[in-house]
């Protein structure tokens, strides 16, 4: 098992996840690849300190960059879309 700090990598904040943390109490972060919903779930709620109902996750692949003739390719990463039981909040993703 990893450590809590090791499974969350960031948080995402688009126009997206804004709405969705505040019609549906959700929150949006990008998780190690390896990392289950067990794990997600357990890292969320240490780190946090708030319950947790419901993980989601998804595998997002890397998009395919050009830059004149040379090709490339960014890398793939997971994504967790993490609800909150109702009347939770994370004061971290408040202020954006």
């Amino acid at each position: 098992m990893m450590n809590y700090y090791e499974i969350i990598k960031r948080p995402l904040v688009t126009e997206k996840t804004t709405l969705q943390k505040e019609v549906d109490n959700q929150i949006t972060i990008e998780v190690d690849r390896r990392a289950n919903r067990v794990e997600i779930r357990k890292a969320v709620e240490k780190i946090f300190d708030v319950h947790v109902s419901e993980v989601r996750t998804m595998q997002v692949k890397g998009k395919v960059k050009q830059r004149g003739r040379i090709v490339g390719k960014r890398k793939d990463w997971k994504k967790a879309i993490v609800k909150l039981m109702p009347g939770e909040r994370i004061e971290f993703f408040e202020g954006v």
